[in-house]
């Protein structure tokens, strides 16, 4: 599971209808007629998005109330966000990051592009598992290490221009001995997370590799950087439609998420960073296309033609 910092709404709210109707997936989205003409297109429904369907029993939203996050109720959180002086986002590797591990510049790339603010590798931490409560997963017999010291020892060194640190790792993560693991976990206050792509390499759980398995590792370590990311700033799991912020259970439901944002979600970073929403666009695309992730890329000019 994805172990995010975001909280739901008052316990006192039902939880809506999943999958929710057209009038509420609207209604999420705004009042629209604020933005300029040049860029509400790619707020349409119609843009290439597609609609959150009802959860098959093993995922996410068969298991866990969702409330869903508003643009206006993430409008009037208070949430951190990024400012002039703490708009750096870090990524610190944790222990090796050799093949088949995902390429730390390309991730770097990656968020730089995707949330439009400066992105840079801190030099990696050697690990000492016994640091960080390692134990032996009952189910996969693979050590892990938890995930609390993790953070623990990084909000101490949290540098004075970040607004975030994210930790990364391809070492397997539990947050309590009651879990079995989590893909990651992050701290709303303190501005850091921890992230394991150990379980995105079909050989950790001893299954083939597949042609091409390392751009499936790299497009899940992305889309990981995204997803979390993205609470960091406050915004929660989304509801409405395919989308990085969908809530997950396995690594089946991960692939069957974009890397995309959604339309709600969308305005949503879009108001928190302001970032010039066709550059980003046009520069996501171009990083898609140097990675190998064709679709992706296609997707987005698909949306500008």
């Amino acid at each position: 599971m994805w172990c995010g910092s975001a909280t739901a709404e008052p316990a006192l709210r039902r939880p809506p209808k999943i999958p929710v109707d057209s009038r509420t997936r609207l209604a999420a989205v705004g009042d629209l007629k604020s933005l300029p003409n040049s860029v509400r297109h790619l707020f349409e429904p119609n843009n290439g998005f597609e609609f959150l369907p009802a959860p098959h029993a093993t995922e996410w939203l068969a298991k866990h109330d969702e409330f869903g996050q508003t643009f206006e109720q993430f409008r009037r959180s208070k949430a951190p966000r990024p400012t002039p002086t703490r708009n750096v986002i870090y990524l610190l590797p944790l222990g090796e990051f050799g093949a088949p591990a995902p390429s730390v510049e390309r991730l770097r790339q990656f968020t730089a592009a995707y949330f439009q603010l400066p992105a840079r590798i801190l030099e990696g931490i050697p690990l000492d598992p016994a640091q960080f409560g390692q134990r032996t997963n009952r189910h996969t017999k693979k050590p892990q290490i938890q995930t609390a010291p993790i953070l623990e020892r990084v909000s101490r060194q949290l540098p004075r221009d970040a607004c975030c640190l994210l930790v990364i790792t391809m070492w397997d993560l539990y947050p309590n001995d009651e879990w079995n693991y989590v893909f990651g976990e992050a701290s709303l206050t303190k501005r850091v997370g921890v992230f394991s792509f150990a379980r995105f390499d079909p050989d950790y759980l001893d299954e083939p590799r597949s042609d091409g398995f390392e751009l499936d590792i790299l497009r899940r370590s992305c889309r990981v950087l995204a997803h979390e990311t993205c609470h960091m700033f406050g915004i929660q799991h989304c509801i409405y439609y395919r989308c990085v912020l969908n809530g997950v259970n396995h690594r089946d439901e991960m692939d069957k998420t974009p890397l995309h944002l959604c339309p709600v979600c969308l305005r949503k970073l879009h108001s928190a960073v302001g970032f010039d929403l066709i550059e980003r666009d046009l520069q996501l695309a171009d990083t898609f296309h140097e990675f190998g992730l064709s679709a992706e890329s296609q997707w987005i000019k698909r949306r500008h033609q």
